[in-house]
């Protein structure tokens, strides 16, 4: 096994950061790494934000409600953008279309996968990692801290930093769960390794170091699903006033 496969097969979330910002070099190293992940048609369509005010990353926090969104190396917010894509078809006399769903999937992908390769490029320096999708708590309030202007849309953050700890390793699903070849299966036909995979998570709950609980993985997505209508509810009137989502 590489290393690159080692890294990828060891992640693991980081939300203990030392006070010790990342260095100018390392930043641009890692949104150089982020600009190289594929993009859609070479639209490229998102942009980072690095947050390094700190009454905006105390407003941020607020959102999230999470204290290491402020307490942390860096702040990267990814944002589907169509921005300058709009400024430049102005001057040449174009008129596009981003306000399609297909659009706006572009842009959300784009900025996933810029994401992605950052984060994988900040565990190549040993540095931590953490998404951040509770900045979608309030994307009206996010759009005014960070002053973004139409055509965008803030997807999701990243904190990033020097460790203080390890953090714990999370069992992801069995592979028989998630990859099939030819054909969706029934459920039936995944069912007991869906169990067994249960009653590892309950163990993993009840062993780790903090935060026992007892727990397994398919009452807590079911449970939180079934709540899903209740959360965000505002996040397609704020994608239409940015000018998506109106075909």
């Amino acid at each position: 096994m590489n290393e690159t496969i080692q890294l990828l097969q060891n992640h693991r979330s980081i939300r203990d950061f030392k006070d010790q910002p990342l260095e100018r070099e390392v930043i641009e190293t890692l949104v150089k790494s982020a600009q190289q992940a594929s993009t859609s048609s070479y639209v490229q369509a998102y942009s980072i934000i690095g947050v390094t005010d700190e009454d905006k990353k105390q407003a941020i926090m607020e959102i999230s409600t999470q204290p290491y969104v402020k307490d942390n190396g860096h702040l990267f917010i990814f944002v589907a953008d169509y921005n300058r894509h709009l400024e430049l078809a102005k001057r040449k006399g174009y008129e596009i279309h981003f306000d399609t769903t297909e659009s706006l999937l572009i842009g959300v992908v784009d900025a996933a996968l810029a994401a992605q390769n950052l984060a994988v490029a900040a565990e190549s320096l040993d540095l931590g990692i953490c998404y951040l999708g509770s900045i979608r708590n309030n994307t009206k309030k996010m759009i005014e801290i960070l002053e973004l202007p139409e055509g965008t849309f803030p997807v999701i953050g990243m904190a990033v930093g020097y460790k203080n700890s390890e953090g714990s390793f999370k069992e992801r699903l069995p592979q028989d769960t998630v990859y099939f070849e030819n054909t969706y299966p029934e459920f039936e036909q995944i069912e007991a390794s869906l169990n067994d995979y249960d009653e590892s998570i309950t163990e993993y709950y009840k062993t780790r170091d903090e935060n026992k609980r007892q727990d397994n993985w398919s009452e807590q997505v079911v449970k939180k699903l079934s709540k899903m209508d209740q959360v965000r509810k505002d996040i397609k009137d704020v994608l239409n006033a940015q000018g998506f989502l109106k075909d």
